[in-house]
C-alpha cells in the first residue's frame, strides 16, 4: 500500500476512493471497501481517505473515544482488504475549516483525480459538516465521477453496526458480540515487560503486557488465544488492578498454556477474548489459587500449533 500524509498524490492512474475514519474496520466499513473495489475499473487504483487522529481529538479535546485499533492496525487491515493507496492525513485546523465545496473541487477532483467516491449514506463532511452525499452527487456526477452512498449495514436484529456500538460491547467485556459486528476478532497488542513476579510464585507465570493505544475490555478474566512467533497458545487474560494484592494500577497479564519462553521486550497479540468472570478479592492466597485452577479448568483448551 502507498501511504500519503497529505492530500497530494504522485500516482496518475484513476482512483476509486472510500472515505471514513474506519475505526475497527467493522462489517459496515468492509462493505464500503467492497463497493470501492467494485467501482474500480481495469487500470484504476482503490484508495481510502482517513485520518491519523480521531476528528474529536481536534474538535473536542479530551472527549475523543477510545479506539478499537491503533492507527497501524487500521491501515494494515485496509491494506489486507485491497486498498492500494491511503491518504492518512491529520485532522487539524486546515481540514476542519475546509468548506465542503473546496474539499470536492480542490482535494477530490484537482489533487487526487478521483473517478469514484464511496461513502456511507449518512456521511457529512466539510466545515460545520456542510456537505453530504447529495452534494457529492450533484457536483461529481455531471463530471462523470461516480458518487456511491452505501446504506448502513445491520446485524441480524436489524440494528445498525457502528464503531460506537462495538466500543460499548468491548467496554463491558462482551467481546464475542463485538467480534460478530467487526467481522473479525477484537484484539489486543502489547509488549511484554517485567511485573511483580507474583504469578510465577503462585504457579501461574504470566506475561505482563504494556498496551499503548487502543481500548481495553472491562476488568475481568478472559479466555484468549495468544499469537507469538507464528504460533497460537491458549491462555487466560486478567485485566484490572489486582484487588487480591491491593493493586493501584490497571494491568494486563496473560497466562499461556504450554509456554515456557522468556519474551521480555517482545510483542504478543491476543484475540478471541471470552469473558470468564469478574475480578474479586478472596479470603486468602490459597482460595485465590483454587479459583485460578477453576478458571483454567473452566476453559476448553484445544491444541494449537
Amino acid at each position: 500500500m502507498k501511504i500519503y500524509h497529505t492530500f497530494e498524490r504522485t500516482a496518475t492512474r484513476p482512483l476509486a476512493v472510500a472515505i471514513g475514519f474506519f475505526d475497527g474496520v467493522h462489517r459496515g466499513h468492509r462493505e464500503l471497501i467492497r463497493r470501492t473495489l467494485l467501482e474500480r475499473k481495469p487500470g484504476w487504483r482503490a484508495g481510502a481517505i482517513t485520518f491519523a487522529n480521531h476528528p474529536a481529538a481536534y474538535l473536542r479535546p479530551g472527549e475523543e473515544p477510545p479506539l478499537l485499533q491503533s492507527c497501524e492496525e487500521r491501515i494494515n487491515t485496509l491494506a489486507v482488504l485491497g486498498i492500494e493507496e491511503c491518504f492518512l492525513v491529520p485532522f487539524d485546523r486546515a481540514v476542519a475549516t475546509m468548506s465542503a465545496q473546496r474539499f470536492i473541487d480542490e482535494v477530490l477532483l484537482e489533487r487526487l483525480g478521483v473517478r469514484a467516491v464511496v461513502t456511507g449514506a449518512s456521511f457529512r463532511f466539510g466545515e460545520r459538516r456542510g456537505g453530504d452525499t447529495a452534494m457529492l452527487r450533484e457536483r461529481l456526477e455531471p463530471l462523470g465521477v461516480r458518487a456511491v452512498a452505501v446504506e448502513a449495514v445491520c446485524d441480524a436484529a436489524g440494528e445498525r453496526i457502528s464503531s460506537t456500538r462495538i466500543r460499548t460491547l468491548v467496554a463491558r467485556g462482551d467481546c464475542e458480540a463485538a467480534d460478530a459486528l467487526l467481522g473479525a476478532s477484537f484484539s489486543i497488542r502489547g509488549i511484554v515487560e517485567r511485573g511483580a513476579g507474583r504469578g510465577h510464585d503462585l504457579g501461574f507465570p504470566t506475561a505482563n503486557l504494556r498496551v499503548e493505544g487502543g481500548m481495553l475490555p472491562g476488568d475481568g478474566v478472559y479466555a484468549t488465544i495468544a499469537r507469538y512467533d507464528g504460533r497460537d497458545y491458549m491462555g487466560l487474560l486478567s485485566i484490572g488492578s489486582n484487588p487480591q494484592f491491593a493493586g493501584e494500577r490497571r494491568t494486563v497479564e496473560v497466562w499461556l498454556r504450554d509456554f515456557s519462553h522468556t519474551i521480555y521486550g517482545e510483542q504478543l497479540t491476543l484475540r478471541e477474548l471470552r469473558f470468564v468472570r469478574e475480578q474479586k478479592t478472596f479470603a486468602d492466597v490459597g482460595a485465590f489459587i483454587e479459583q485460578m485452577e477453576r478458571d483454567r479448568e473452566a476453559v476448553a483448551f484445544p491444541s494449537y500449533g
